[in-house]
C-alpha cells in the first residue's frame, strides 16, 4: 500500500510530464560528463516511477527502463540522500539485483529532489570494477544532479507547461519531436492533432458561458484523452482547444487511424459540450529527421482543417493538398511586400460600352500584379487570398488612390472617363470609409459622380444593417453604387429592394451562357434585366464576347456592357489611345426593344 508521501511524490513526478518522453540532448550532456568524471561506461538520469526506473537520459545502457524493486536508484529516492555501493557483488541487498546480474560492480547515485522535497529519482553512474568514490567525485555528482534538477524545473516553469491543463505545451512538443528525430532518424511516426471545436463555436461558448467554461471544458477533455491514451503516452496542449500526440513506433496509418477514431468516439460521449462543438482530428505521417517539428504540427493541423471543411472526423495530411495552402501563404506574404513597392502593382482598365450608342462611356479598374519571381499572378488567384485579411483595406486604398489619380490625368488630357472600382466586405466594416473616400476625391479633384463602387450581394449581406448604413453614407457623398456579379449571391428580392444601389452588373457566367446557346441563361438574363428596370436600376452585362450577344442584350433593354468583344483590359496609356479611336469610329446605334 502506498503511503501518502509516495502518492504525493508520484503526483509531482507525473505533473512534470517527463516520463516516456524522448531522450534530450540537454540531459545527455550531463550524463556524459558524469561518466567521464568517474571514468565509468554507464551513467543515467533515472526517474523512479511506481514500479520501474525509467531513464530520461542514458549513456552505455540500451534498455529504457528496469524494475524498481531491486534498483539502487529507488533507495536514493527513499532516503533522499547519496547512495554509494563500492562492490555490488558483495552487497547483501544488491548482489542478486538486475544490475548485479549484468556484471556491474560499482554504483553511485545522487538524489534528484524538487523544491517541495519530492524525490524524483537519481543521477547515477555504474562501473564494471569495484572502487570507491573520492570526495571531489561525490561533490561533482551532487553538482551535476543539481544541474539536472535545474533543467527539469526550467523546462517545467519557463514556457513548457500549459497553465490551464498542466500538460506540456507546443514548445515541449517541438523539443520532444526533435529529440526523437535525433534518437531514431528514419523511423516512421504519426503526429495527430485533435481539435475540440471550431473557432466560431468557441466564440459562441465564451459569449454565452464565459472563458471559465472553456477552461473547464478543455481541462475535462485533457483528462479524458490522457486517460484514454494511458500514462505511458504524452499528450500536448498545443492550442486553445487543440491537443497533439506522437504515435509509438510500429503503427501503420490504418492502425493509428483506427486507434484515434476509437478514442475520439469515447471522448465525445463524456464531453460537456458535445452538442455545441464539433470534434475533428488530423494525422500527419512523419519520417523522423526529414521534417521539422513545426512543419509536422502544421501538417497535422492542416489535415484537421481539411477534415472539418469536408465534414469528416479525421483527415490525413497529403502533400498534394498542402501545395495550394503553401502557395496561398506565399502569395499573402509577397502581396504585403508588393503594396510597399512602386513597381509590382498597377491597374488595367476595362472599357464599358453604351449599347444604345455603341460608344465607350467609362471603365472598370482591375488590379494587376507582376511579381519579380512569381511573374504575372492572376487576380482570380490572389484576390480571394487577400480579401479576408488585413491587406484587403490597404488594397482598396491603393486601387482608389491610383484609379482616381488616373481619372484626373485623363480629365487634364481632355477625356471624361467615369471609373468603376471594386470594394470588399472589409471596407464596409470601416466606419470612416466614406470620409476617407471624400478626402481622396478632394485630393485628386475628381467629382464624386465620376466614381462607381462595385461590391457583391454577399459582401453587402455580411454586415447586415451596418453594411446598408455605410452604403447610404457612400451614396450621400455622390458616388454611384453597383451590385457586382448579380445572380450569383444569396440576397432575397426584398433585400435587393432595400439596397441603396443604382446599378446591377449581370455576372459573366450568364452572359457567356447566352453566347453558347443556353436557352435558360438567355431567359435568366432577360428576367434580370426586366426586374432591374422595374426597380429603376441600370443594367450592365459582363463577359460579352460576340456581336450576337451584344445585339441580344441591346434588344433585351440592357443599357451597358463590357467584355472582350469590345476590348481586353488595357494599360492607362493604351486605354487613352484606344478610347479616342473607338469613339471616333462611326457604328450603328442599337435600338432597345
Amino acid at each position: 500500500m502506498r503511503t501518502t508521501h509516495e502518492v504525493a511524490r508520484l503526483d509531482a513526478l507525473r505533473q512534470l510530464n517527463l516520463l516516456d518522453t524522448p531522450a534530450s540532448e540537454s540531459f545527455d550532456r550531463i550524463t556524459r560528463m558524469a561518466a567521464q568524471i568517474f571514468g565509468v561506461p554507464v551513467a543515467a538520469v533515472s526517474l523512479t516511477d511506481s514500479d520501474r526506473q525509467w531513464f530520461k537520459s542514458r549513456v552505455g545502457v540500451a534498455e529504457p527502463s528496469m524494475p524498481r524493486a531491486d534498483a539502487p536508484c529507488s533507495e536514493v529516492v527513499e532516503t533522499a540522500g547519496m547512495v554509494i555501493i563500492p562492490d555490488l557483488a558483495t552487497d547483501p541487498v544488491y548482489a542478486d539485483s538486475t544490475i548485479g546480474r549484468k556484471g556491474f560492480r560499482f554504483y553511485a547515485g545522487a538524489p534528484l529532489v524538487t523544491a517541495d522535497g519530492h524525490g524524483l529519482g537519481a543521477l547515477c553512474v555504474l562501473g564494471t570494477e569495484p572502487r570507491t568514490a573520492t570526495e571531489p567525485e561525490i561533490k561533482a555528482l551532487r553538482d551535476l544532479a543539481a544541474m539536472v534538477m535545474a533543467q527539469i524545473e526550467m523546462q517545467h516553469s519557463l514556457g513548457r507547461t500549459d497553465p490551464v491543463t498542466g500538460l506540456p505545451n507546443r514548445l515541449q512538443f517541438f523539443e520532444n519531436l526533435d529529440d526523437l528525430a535525433r534518437e531514431h532518424p528514419g523511423q516512421l511516426r504519426f503526429v495527430a492533432l485533435v481539435d475540440l471545436a471550431r473557432g466560431d463555436q468557441v466564440d459562441s461558448l465564451i459569449r454565452v458561458l464565459g472563458t471559465n467554461f472553456i477552461d473547464e471544458f478543455v481541462k475535462l477533455a485533457a483528462r479524458t484523452v490522457a486517460g484514454l491514451i494511458g500514462t505511458h503516452r504524452t499528450l500536448y496542449h498545443v492550442g486553445e482547444t487543440q491537443f497533439a500526440l506522437i504515435s509509438e513506433p510500429g503503427h501503420s496509418l490504418d492502425s493509428y487511424h483506427a486507434i484515434l477514431e476509437a478514442g475520439m468516439k469515447a471522448s465525445v460521449v463524456s464531453s460537456s459540450a458535445r452538442f455545441v462543438t464539433t470534434l475533428t482530428a488530423g494525422i500527419a505521417p512523419v519520417t523522423l529527421g526529414t521534417m521539422r517539428s513545426r512543419d509536422a504540427l502544421r501538417a497535422a493541423h492542416s489535415a484537421a482543417q481539411d477534415a472539418r471543411n469536408s465534414e469528416g472526423a479525421i483527415g490525413v495530411f497529403s502533400p498534394a493538398m498542402d501545395g495550394p495552402h503553401l502557395r496561398n501563404f506565399d502569395l499573402l506574404r509577397a502581396f504585403g511586400t508588393a503594396l510597399e513597392q512602386d513597381d509590382e502593382l498597377c491597374l488595367a482598365y476595362q472599357p464599358r460600352i453604351d449599347l444604345a450608342t455603341g460608344r465607350c462611356i467609362g471603365a472598370e479598374a482591375l488590379l494587376r500584379w507582376c511579381h519579380p519571381s512569381l511573374g504575372n499572378v492572376s487576380p482570380a488567384e490572389f484576390i480571394p487570398v487577400i480579401e479576408n485579411t488585413a491587406l484587403a483595406r490597404a488594397t482598396t486604398a491603393f486601387v482608389l488612390d491610383t484609379g482616381l489619380a488616373q481619372v484626373r490625368a485623363w480629365q487634364v488630357a481632355g477625356l471624361r472617363v467615369p471609373l468603376a472600382i471594386n470594394i470588399s466586405a472589409a471596407n464596409l466594416e470601416e466606419e470612416d470609409f466614406a470620409l476617407n473616400l471624400q478626402l481622396l476625391l478632394a485630393k485628386h479633384q475628381v467629382p464624386a459622380a465620376m466614381v462607381e463602387l462595385e461590391l457583391t450581394e454577399s459582401a453587402v449581406m455580411a454586415d447586415g444593417d451596418n453594411g446598408l448604413a455605410r452604403l447610404e453614407a457612400l451614396r450621400a457623398i455622390g458616388v454611384r453604387i453597383a451590385i457586382d456579379d448579380f445572380g450569383t449571391g444569396h440576397s432575397s428580392l426584398a433585400y435587393l429592394q432595400r439596397l441603396p444601389a443604382q446599378i446591377i452588373k449581370i455576372d459573366q457566367s450568364f452572359v457567356r451562357g447566352m453566347g453558347e446557346g443556353n436557352a435558360r441563361d438567355r431567359i435568366l438574363v432577360r428576367t434580370m434585366i426586366s426586374l432591374a428596370r422595374q426597380l429603376g436600376l441600370q443594367v450592365v452585362a459582363e463577359g460579352v464576347e460576340t456581336a450576337a450577344v451584344d445585339a441580344a442584350l441591346a434588344a433585351m433593354g440592357c443599357e451597358e456592357a463590357q467584355g472582350y468583344f469590345y476590348a481586353r483590359p488595357l494599360a492607362a496609356d493604351v486605354f487613352a489611345t484606344w478610347y479616342r479611336r473607338f469613339n471616333a469610329t462611326p457604328r450603328p446605334a442599337h435600338r432597345a426593344a
